[in-house]
């Protein structure tokens, strides 16, 4: 356990310290109540993104060593100073009009000023997370090759319905139909591309990742070597993707309890850190396979998740809802693994008893 979450332990006490120098630094005395919101902010990143854990290792389960050092190495990265960093200032800049640097500028002194931008741009982001982890969700349950259920009752009839083609699509454009219907006048174009934009990305890299996947037994010709290569690189993409999805928000949300992007970032990056630390784990212990149903929990999570980001267009949804339902689904998902796991073993003992 250690060895898995060693650079997690290092990475927190960097951002400890870190957090602390900035509180003192912006106001003296305030170091302390920094550490303690970082370390807040990063237990609430954890608890929202455990489901997304689950689902990152079961992508990274097809993935070559070499990408899979690349997921913690570069994808740390983008996902620590790319989405919970330069994406809200991206975001801002985009929708208020203004530059990168003065968007910045706005972050680090006018907190007030900036938290109000970013929530003027708060429906248009969680649609797009919203949709991009909804057709995730249809898409994984929409299978009728997947014969594993695990609510038999609910999965068994959503299998067969991949027969009817695009039926995902429909209902996903239904679904961003129906929200734009609450949102304001202002936000229904914004809230429209933004969730359009969303289901287009998540068929664009599924798309070519299916094709890579299809051609990868061609391995050992040149051109394949590079179109594994290729489906490494598109593989690491759609986890980025799913990951920036989850974290949409995290990062909202974050402004609850503190509206500034550098205690901000801190904390979430060292949520960021334990998820990616949990992963790899989950990857080499083989713990998928050891729990058949964590999958499935995983996603009905995914799917939880991604309908309250579309209700929190209209309505705010509290981070504590959302970390607990997702949760919930996994908990659930691990003890009936582990009910099944019994009654496989008694079954297995009685057949050697007879």
């Amino acid at each position: 356990m250690i060895h898995y979450f060693l650079s997690s332990y290092i990475i927190t006490i960097f951002g400890v310290v870190a957090a602390y120098l900035w509180g003192n630094h912006v106001h003296a005395g305030s170091g302390l109540q920094c550490v303690f919101i970082a370390l807040v902010l990063s237990v609430l990143e954890v608890s929202l993104s455990f489901d997304n854990a689950v689902v990152n290792a079961m992508k990274l389960e097809k993935m070559s060593e070499v990408w899979r050092h690349r997921f913690i190495t570069w994808g740390i990265l983008i996902a620590v100073f790319g989405m919970r960093f330069l994406f809200p200032l991206l975001v801002v800049s985009i929708f208020a009009k203004i530059s990168m640097l003065e968007v910045f500028n706005i972050a680090t002194t006018n907190v007030d000023k900036y938290a109000y931008y970013l929530h003027q741009t708060h429906a248009p982001i969680v649609t797009f997370g919203g949709m991009f982890l909804i057709m995730l969700f249809l898409n994984y349950f929409f299978n009728h090759e997947k014969d594993v259920h695990w609510i038999k009752f609910v999965e068994a009839p959503l299998s067969h319905l991949d027969h009817v083609k695009g039926i995902e699509i429909v209902i996903a454009l239904f679904m961003l139909l129906a929200t734009q219907n609450f949102v304001p006048d202002e936000q229904k174009v914004h809230v429209l591309i933004a969730g359009i934009s969303g289901i287009i990305i998540y068929l664009l890299i599924d798309g070519i990742a299916h094709f890579l996947e299809k051609h990868e037994q061609l391995r050992a010709a040149k051109c394949n070597i590079q179109q594994v290569g290729c489906a490494g690189f598109v593989s690491f993409m759609y986890l980025e993707l799913i990951d920036a999805s989850f974290s949409l928000d995290g990062v909202l949300g974050a402004f609850a309890l503190s509206k500034d992007i550098i205690i901000i970032t801190i904390g979430l990056s060292i949520g960021a850190m334990f998820v990616r630390s949990l992963t790899i784990m989950l990857v080499e212990k083989k713990t998928l396979a050891q729990f058949l149903y964590l999958e499935h929990g995983a996603h009905w999570a995914i799917g939880a998740l991604a309908c309250l980001m579309l209700v929190s267009t209209v309505r705010e949804v509290p981070e504590v809802v959302t970390g607990l339902i997702g949760l919930a689904f996994i908990l659930a998902a691990f003890a009936s693994s582990v009910i099944h796991n019994k009654k496989m073993l008694k079954m297995s003992e009685g057949q050697n008893d007879a």
